[in-house]
């Protein structure tokens, strides 16, 4: 049976699928537009200097036939300069929704990054769809735009309701890290060294079990406290084992000197208890004759 999980994933694709296309689809009737408003103009301009159109009715028209361009000071600039950012921000948005490249979007541009949810693109959606259908357009440019707005609606309320995990729900990577977690995995280390213990003798035996007793007590890898083990390190402890092994690593393990504290007394000289008599001291007397 299919978990709510994976409904989820597939539904959030979908319309991630979606959302691509209608992407794609703007991007292509934006070029469309450009295209037909710079031959409107085209038109126009050679149909006044032709004589064909005179200057009230070049006064009387608030747009330029055929095309979106209006008809002001700068008219054309303005619609051209219109198109080009709406093909910018589709070009954004259509590298957020394919994921690449996501530290670029995670440090310049956050909202469509992985850190956010859909809210903040469908947002951006809905404004273009609404830009572009706010104005006269061709059926294939309405039809885009529409699908555009709809998409961004239904990504708002995606984004409402799954909030900042939303990407992560949809995204094909940790989808495939959940199904390798989800397997059964075996350590081929742990069960070699257990094996090995129990071919050992009784002493071992008893010093392997209760070693192997003390590791599930505390985690296998982890110690009591809550370091973590690292069996590529075997430690040698302070006696020779420990100082031959730092010798070979190039570290020179010196004996501390033997010293007193200082308030411990000094040892005073003991007199010696042999046996043999100590030698006279000579007395020299000084003699009433002597020179």
């Amino acid at each position: 049976m299919v978990g709510a999980r994976a409904y989820i994933f597939f539904g959030l694709n979908v319309v991630r699928f979606l959302s691509i296309v209608s992407l794609i689809l703007v991007f292509a009737s934006s070029i469309f537009v450009i295209v037909t408003d710079v031959e409107a103009v085209n038109a126009f301009e050679s149909a006044k200097q032709s004589g064909n159109v005179t200057a009230q009715d070049f006064a009387d028209c608030e747009y330029i036939e055929n095309s979106t361009v209006p008809n002001q000071i700068g008219g054309v600039f303005w619609a051209v300069i219109n198109r080009l950012l709406i093909i910018f921000q589709v070009i954004m948005l259509f590298l957020s929704e394919i994921g690449w490249p996501s530290p670029f979007f995670d440090r310049f541009f956050p909202v469509l990054g992985s850190g956010f949810g859909l809210g903040a693109l469908g947002i951006f959606q809905g404004l273009i769809g609404a830009a572009v259908l706010s104005q006269h357009v061709d059926d294939f440019t309405l039809v885009s735009a529409f699908f555009l707005f709809v998409l961004g609606c239904i990504n708002m309320f995606l984004g409402l309701l799954f909030r900042e995990s939303a990407k992560s729900r949809r995204s094909i990577t940790s989808w495939r890290e959940e199904a390798k977690g989800a397997l059964p995995t075996t350590n081929l280390r742990n069960a070699a060294t257990l094996d090995l213990n129990r071919s050992g003798s009784s002493s071992s035996g008893q010093s392997s079990n209760s070693s192997t007793m003390y590791e599930e007590k505390t985690g296998g890898g982890v110690t009591e406290f809550g370091a973590v083990r690292n069996p590529s390190r075997a430690g040698y402890g302070f006696g020779r084992q420990g100082e031959k092994a730092a010798g070979l690593k190039g570290f020179l393990i010196s004996k501390p000197l033997e010293t007193l504290p200082r308030y411990a007394a000094r040892p005073t000289s003991v007199p010696s208890q042999s046996s043999r008599s100590a030698s006279p001291q000579p007395r020299f007397a000084s003699s009433g004759t002597a020179i």
